[in-house]
């Protein structure tokens, strides 16, 4: 898999913000990737160095609209923790 592959989309929300300061960002992630994946695709994505990944499998949701009902998809979460030295991400830097 490639790093674009491996890395769907950046997860914005206020407990993952609050973690910027700290040097964590929140992926959503392939369901297939490992944690070594994951922090080789950062790297290479974003230029950094990782420290720590974790990663969080996300079940889907409960959820009705009317008479529909169903379930949400679940998905695979990674918290990336970047080395002191390492500088941050820009895409999360810029939204702070």
């Amino acid at each position: 898999m490639t790093a674009q592959e491996i890395i769907i989309r950046p997860v914005v929300s206020e407990k993952s913000m609050s973690g910027i300061g700290g040097k964590k960002y929140t992926f959503r992630v392939a369901m297939d990737a490992t944690k070594i994946d994951i922090s080789r695709a950062v790297e290479e994505l974003f230029d950094v160095k990782v420290a720590k990944v974790t990663t969080v499998h996300v079940r889907g949701r409960f959820r009705r609209q009317g008479r529909n009902q169903g379930y949400t998809s679940a998905w695979k979460k990674a918290v990336v923790t970047l080395k002191p030295d390492s500088k941050g991400i820009e895409f999360f830097e810029s939204m702070m």
